[in-house]
Order: structure tokens, then sequence, then C-alpha cells
């Protein structure tokens, strides 16, 4: 089965009445994971974009301090990866243009803290200086004054 274009799609939408619209969206978030929290952010979270950085920081955060301390550095590794792999995916929901370096400065942060050692591995270190250069590409898109801000707390964390 061929997708339609996003085009196609939206205008079949719009000839859609409420309720069939309403059925539409519960189907589409019951079959995937990523659909249902996009949704919620749409509906719930879009209006605060603020609160919803800080939400987002707080599941970064307690994610890092599940990571048990006595693991080898291939698990934190893993671990630091899947953090990642969630907060890519939370940025991704957001239309917010400061979101994005946000959540990866504080995730820089975390791992800073919760995994000091991981100029031992070139793998995390690798994962860390991609993601430094993701926050720094991303920063360049925003007005002057932003990245100023920005290039400043990079620098304070590498």
């Amino acid at each position: 089965m061929k997708s339609a274009s996003i085009q196609e799609l939206k205008k079949e939408l719009q000839q859609l009445d409420k309720e069939k619209l309403v059925q539409s969206c519960l189907r589409l978030a019951k079959f995937k994971k990523e659909n249902k929290e996009l949704l919620t952010y749409l509906l719930f979270e879009s209006d605060d974009e603020a609160a919803y950085v800080a939400s987002v920081k707080n599941e970064i955060q307690s994610m890092f301090s599940s990571i048990p301390a006595e693991h080898n550095l291939y698990f934190k590794h893993k671990m630091a990866r899947k953090i990642l792999r969630t907060t890519n995916r939370f940025i991704k929901y957001s239309d917010g243009e400061t979101t994005k370096p946000e959540l990866l400065i504080h995730y820089c942060k975390m791992l800073n803290e919760y995994i000091p050692e991981r100029t031992d591995r070139v793998a995390l270190d690798n994962l860390y200086t991609s993601t430094i250069d993701k926050i720094r590409k991303a920063v360049g898109a925003l007005h002057e004054d932003l990245q100023y801000d920005y290039l400043m707390e990079i620098d304070g964390i590498c």
C-alpha cells in the first residue's frame, strides 16, 4: 500500500466531520507510543513550552540517576545512547526553536555529571562530541543574542 502525501492527507482531513476526525486521531494514538506522546504534547503541553522543557529535563535527570554507578562503561554507554534517543524523540515533538539546544545542553551536563569517566571510552566521548556538534548546529539557526548565551553555556560544559 502506497501512503498518501501530506497535501492529500491535509485535504482529506479538512473534509471530515468532527466526530470522524476524533475517532481517527484516537485510532492513530492506539498504534504507536510516539503517536500517543505527540498527541499528548499537542493537546496538553504545547501551550506552555517552558513547562514542557522542564518536565523533559526532569525525565532526563531521572533516567541518568537510574544508571547504577558500579556498572561498567559499556553498560553506561548503552544507557547514555538510550537517553539520547529519548531526548531526541521529545525534541521532535516541539516546535520551539530553543528546545533542541536547551535539552541537548542539559543532556551533556547530565552525561558529564553521571558518567565522568566518559573520556576513558572512545564511543562515549564520540557520543558527547557529536551531541555538542548538534547543539552548535541548532544554535547557529537562532538569533544572535540567543546564540551568544547558548555558546557561552556550551563553553562552560566543554
